[in-house]
């Protein structure tokens, strides 16, 4: 069973009662539909959204057991093998063994941890908002480990290295989706 974007949403909200985390799947769940969109994966926009929504599914009650968890409760509501691989792979090389192979795993493996890293530039911004946001405010912010912290720039790095992108393509292109995204602000 592949779930609908909002059958994926529902059943975050099962396991994520916490906004910041409910938020994030959205974020990223829109983000992802707008890569399929942008690379030319549109007839599978939905399946791309749906794997953003529920990327972090156990993450707030199982942080311990992050995408080793939700494998387990992925396959008891019966999703196909397809939405396991991909929500997982996530997490390679943190706490999972699960390389990211398709296009849109190499995305969200590289946009998780950026939206967090954006989203955390734009509340600091007067406007609060990505509608404003450059290139060059979220670099400034990138440079300073000491910003944003939980968001690994080596998991970023890795993202753009596997989808050949630069690091600046992937923000801007990362920076364009969260302004396209009704969920951001």
């Amino acid at each position: 069973m592949i779930p609908t974007p909002n059958e994926a949403y529902e059943l975050l909200k099962k396991y994520n009662q916490g906004e910041f985390h409910l938020k994030h799947g959205k974020i990223v769940g829109s983000v992802m539909r707008w890569f399929a969109e942008e690379l030319g994966y549109t007839e599978e926009a939905d399946f791309w959204e749906t794997v953003g929504i529920l990327h972090d599914l156990d993450f707030e009650q199982f942080p311990e057991e992050h995408c080793i968890k939700e494998q387990e409760l992925l396959r008891q509501h019966g999703a196909d093998e397809s939405i396991i691989h991909a929500t997982a792979s996530h997490g390679y090389a943190l706490t999972v063994d699960i390389k990211p192979e398709h296009e849109m795993e190499k995305v969200l493996y590289a946009v998780d941890e950026l939206t967090g890293l954006i989203g955390a530039v734009a509340i600091m911004r007067p406007s609060k908002s990505v509608a404003d946001l450059e290139l060059k405010s979220v670099k400034k912010k990138y440079k300073n480990l000491g910003f944003a912290a939980g968001c690994s720039r080596e998991v970023i790095e890795r993202g753009a290295d596997m989808l050949g992108w630069t690091l600046d393509d992937l923000i801007s292109k990362t920076i364009l989706a969260m302004r396209a995204s009704g969920e951001v602000n």
